[in-house]
């Protein structure tokens, strides 16, 4: 073999790999419809999760109530995925999209209408976390006081910051009683006041943060409960620790339960949000008020709605956020029909 005719060969092998790397590369038959399979697969994913997130086990780091804790935000996957889809030129993913926004639209479309404030009503309602390390709670009280509402929660009071509320709320809500770290104002006169005990069993020390009142409003008595539940961590390697939390929202139903007035008034921080399934305890035998999203912590950055209020024998017509104060948490206002 002359040197010419290594050369030729030489030249043929290259051409033959580069011919072999196209029949096996991205060819015609490589479609809208065959590619981004991955990414159709995450959208159905997408749309499973928050469809059934009550099968997520809270076995491993209560990732169930994690989960339910951010659902609304589960929607955020459909524009990503969107985008990947286009960039993909994938017509299977665009369409599996579907799936997530539909399954989304069912859960949390209704929230997307405006609240109606001018439907009838017989009491507002106001709940607030004041933060006991708010920097201005005289602002935060005058704040609370323009709202108008007839009833007023409060949790988080400290001793240094109470009589700056009491100060501000008494001309319009000359009623109060206050139980340890929560407290209830009234425009109409309280009787019956006493702590609800729902310490978890592992707390020590002073730790009150529940309590219950007659309310005596001119369409009949309403039992008003008044409470905080503990704070929920994320920490390695436990995960999403909720033990407490849940156990005082067991407590809390069961106090609930045994109230011998038809109507019933619930108020408070319960540092869960509506979808945990760590507050069906009180859920099951209440009617939360849930118009809007309504997210209420933290207040700079709202992603979740962990105050609220809920009735029993009575019906939330609308409920609303107020704007910031002094606090990490965002008040919130609801209407009742009684």
């Amino acid at each position: 073999m002359d040197i010419e005719d290594r050369t030729v060969r030489a030249t043929e092998r290259p051409s033959g790999r580069i011919g072999r790397r196209s029949r096996g590369g991205d060819t015609p038959a490589r479609t809208p419809w065959t590619r981004g399979r991955v990414l159709a697969a995450v959208a159905v994913l997408m749309a499973v999760l928050p469809a059934f997130h009550g099968a997520v086990p809270n076995t491993v780091g209560n990732a169930g109530s994690l989960l339910e804790t951010f659902l609304p935000w589960t929607g955020l996957a459909v524009p990503v995925l969107m985008a990947l889809a286009s960039l993909r030129r994938s017509a299977v993913a665009a369409v599996a999209l579907a799936l997530p926004a539909g399954v989304w639209a069912a859960l949390f479309g209704e929230r997307l209408l405006p609240a109606d404030r001018a439907a009838a009503h017989d009491l507002t309602v106001l709940q607030h976390n004041v933060n006991d390390e708010n920097p201005d709670p005289a602002g935060t009280a005058r704040a609370l006081a323009r709202a108008g509402a007839d009833l007023v929660a409060l949790e988080e009071l400290t001793p240094y910051a109470l009589p700056v509320y009491e100060a501000a709320l008494a001309p319009a809500l000359p009623h109060h009683t206050v139980v340890g770290t929560v407290g209830l104002w009234s425009r109409y006169p309280l009787a019956d006041s006493r702590p609800v005990d729902i310490r978890p069993r592992e707390v020590e020390g002073d730790w009150n943060r529940g309590l219950r009142s007659t309310a005596r409003t001119p369409a009949g008595d309403v039992a008003v409960y008044v409470a905080h539940l503990p704070s929920v961590r994320i920490r390695l390697p436990d995960g999403f620790g909720t033990g407490w939390r849940d156990e005082s929202a067991t407590a809390l139903g069961a106090a609930v339960a045994a109230e011998r007035l038809d109507r019933v008034i619930l108020l408070g921080d319960f540092n869960s949000t509506l979808d945990d399934r760590g507050l069906a305890p009180v859920i099951s035998r209440m009617t939360p008020a849930e118009a809007g999203f309504g997210f209420s912590w933290p207040a700079a950055f709202p992603v979740a709605r962990i105050d609220h209020v809920m009735t029993r024998a009575a019906t939330p017509v609308t409920t609303w956020n107020l704007p910031v104060t002094g606090s990490d948490h965002l008040p919130v206002a609801a209407r009742i029909k009684l």
